[in-house]
């Protein structure tokens, strides 16, 4: 395979085409060598004094530019200088062919005279080669055809390319052509992306405002856009900029690229994505019946059967109680501005995507009944793969349970992709702690930790706690507790000038660690202090607390204990599945009524009450539950699912 600083001889076969012919496709098999056949041509022909460029139609591992969008280069300086692209959003050549097709000729009309090699997608098998090499062919303006092929190994579309009535030249490929490994592809694709954003900002838009165009997550899933790739357009369609979705928050989406030649009108998402681990994929679709459900303002007071999934914004967290209140238990918390999440219990998962799972960082379980843990082997079967591992704690006892459920699968095929938790169990105010890893005989321990006060993790930004309550068996109630709340005052941002970008991150992480003498660089290149930016820009707040409680019997004991934990909480979820005419069931359950819920409430002075998990015998009339909790905490929402 020639070496990109190598010239081709100077009789090669391809220069010779090239003199008869300015424009010619390029195609072959994965691993032919056409790219770096296409390198060596070029630094020919600039050796000789001409202009070569190359026009890469492969968005997955493109020859010119970045992954994710068809783009146009010229050869200069012994290396591809990008001229232009289209972004495509996409690594999928075989499935998006009709928008490759699409951008391919916008760029072909944008090349200058003079050679032009179409670098061809190693789609070459099926309907989705078949199709696509002749539409190439055409969007590209070709007179001639390069195939790289032998007669031991023929070209699989050898019928299309006949179809052509081109002029075709027919090489073989390199002896030392190699495809790349899949690892190799990963880390290309990977580095390429990361050099393109090097110097990307971050930038908001509406999406009332934009036309959104290719194959986007459902609006209800935002978890599903952050780090989608995204292209924007100007009115004509031409692209303006290629970039990654930092979050989508309502409707408005934050987006890291470098500066767009313009203001967009369009945006083309489609299934390009970045994973945990940094690198490039296609997304797997999302589905919008299994999306968590936004919060809908108009909900009527009587809940369907599954009932809307209650929601609640709390500083940096997004909680969402995922199967409505007659449901399992399930609390997911998404933490604002990252790819990660929190769950408290592990019911029925059936709404929630494998691609939340993977960003699970730590599950908080109550206690080991089949409600509350039997979402475990849907968490299991997702992170099968190169994730990190995933932090789990509740009651004694939960390392056996989580290991029985490991056991019971046989993991001979999956080797180093292993499932990995860390599981710590709160035994009064001591954590102890074991590592599970799917296909190991038993859990290996790990150091015990203090738990003072029932800490059970901490880190910059939140801590939770929890407390240990009666339910025939220990149960544990938690307690979110975010550090102080930072906002940026962007009317200030706006007046000094400074664009939004990562230095606000790293101002926020350093005045959260109390790091005030640290020195923050700004956007224009010189360094101020975090206390005297904090002062300039930031807007600091005590953090709001979280308290999620249920399956507890109503006891002098719980409701102390419970009380204390969610003394003065910005919002407490508390199970209510009982009217106090049923109390009697309640004691044999080990259950609150709604009654003593709302007392619960109300003697901890909470700001917000979530009332969840009720009795399915009162499906038809949850609105008796609701006034029997406002008897006694009246600023309980009448049944709606608007939770501020």
């Amino acid at each position: 395979m020639p070496d990109p600083s190598e010239h081709l001889p100077a009789d090669h076969p391809l220069l010779a085409l090239l003199q008869r012919h300015e424009r010619v496709l390029v195609a072959g098999v994965p691993g032919s060598g056409k790219t770096t056949l296409i390198r060596a041509t070029a630094a020919s022909l600039a050796a000789r004094g001409q202009a070569c460029h190359c026009l890469s139609a492969d968005p997955g591992l493109p020859a010119v530019g970045p992954p994710g969008a068809a783009c146009l280069g010229r050869w200069q300086a012994e290396g591809w200088q990008l001229e232009a692209l289209a972004a495509l959003a996409t690594l999928d050549a075989a499935r998006f062919r009709l928008p490759l097709v699409q951008a391919v000729q916008r760029l072909a009309e944008q090349a200058p005279a003079g050679p032009l090699l179409l670098d061809s997608p190693g789609v070459v098998r099926g309907a989705a080669g078949a199709e696509l090499l002749p539409a190439l062919a055409e969007a590209g303006s070709v007179s001639a055809l390069l195939v790289l092929a032998t007669e031991d190994a023929p070209f699989p579309l050898q019928e299309e390319c006949r179809a052509l009535h081109l002029e075709t030249l027919t090489l073989a490929p390199d002896p030392r052509a190699r495809p790349p490994g899949k690892a190799q592809r990963r880390e290309r694709r990977r580095d390429d992306w990361n050099a393109w954003l090097a110097t990307a900002r971050e930038t908001e838009f509406s999406l009332a405002e934009l036309a959104l165009i290719g194959a986007a997550p459902p609006r209800c899933a935002p978890d599903a856009w952050a780090r989608r790739q995204v292209g924007l357009l100007d009115a004509r369609g031409d692209t303006l900029g290629l970039g990654e979705i930092v979050a989508l928050e309502g409707n408005q989406l934050r987006v890291r690229t470098p500066a767009p030649t313009g203001r967009p009108h369009t945006l083309v998402v489609r299934d390009a994505c970045r994973d945990l681990n940094g690198q490039l994929v296609t997304a797997r679709p999302s589905s919008p019946a299994r999306a968590t459900a936004q919060p809908d303002a108009t909900a009527a007071l009587v809940e369907s059967r599954d009932g809307t999934p209650p929601q609640a914004n709390l500083g940096a967290f997004t909680a969402t109680l995922v199967n409505g209140v007659f449901g399992d238990p399930l609390l997911h918390l998404r933490l604002r501005h990252q790819s990660r999440s929190l769950l408290f219990d592990l019911g029925d998962p059936g709404r929630l995507s494998a691609r939340l799972a993977h960003q699970v960082s730590d599950v908080f379980i109550s206690h080991a009944h089949f409600d509350h843990i039997g979402g475990f082997p849907w968490l299991l079967r997702s992170r099968i793969g190169d994730y990190p591992t995933c932090r789990v704690f509740g009651p004694p006892g939960l390392a056996d349970h989580l290991q029985g459920l490991v056991r019971g699968i046989l993991w001979d095929r999956v080797g180093d992709k292993a499932p990995r938790f860390e599981v710590g169990e709160l035994h009064g105010e001591r954590l102890l702690r074991w590592r599970i890893v799917a296909g190991k005989a038993r859990p290996a321990p790990l150091p015990e930790r203090a738990a003072p006060d029932g800490l059970l993790h901490h880190e910059l930004g939140f801590r939770v706690r929890a407390t240990t309550l009666d339910h025939g068996t220990p149960v544990l109630a938690f307690a979110l507790e975010p550090d102080r709340q930072v906002a940026v005052r962007k009317e200030q941002l706006g007046a000094h000038g400074w664009p939004p970008g990562p230095w606000l991150g790293e101002l926020k992480r350093r005045v959260l660690a109390g790091e005030s003498e640290a020195q923050v660089r700004l956007p224009d290149g010189t360094a101020r202090g975090a206390s005297e930016l904090a002062g300039l820009l930031l807007m600091i707040r005590p953090g709001e607390r979280l308290v999620y409680a249920t399956d507890l019997g109503d006891t002098a004991e719980n409701r102390h204990r419970l009380v204390a934990l969610a003394r003065d909480a910005r919002l407490l979820f508390c199970e209510a599945p009982f009217l106090e005419a049923e109390a009697d069931q309640a004691r044999r359950t080990g259950h609150l009524t709604a009654r003593a819920c709302g007392e619960i409430a109300a003697a901890a002075g909470v700001a917000r009450l979530v009332p969840f998990h009720f009795s399915r015998r009162h499906v038809s009339d949850p609105a008796q539950l609701h006034d029997e909790i406002r008897q006694a905490f009246p600023d309980e929402p009448a049944g709606t699912d608007e939770t501020g």
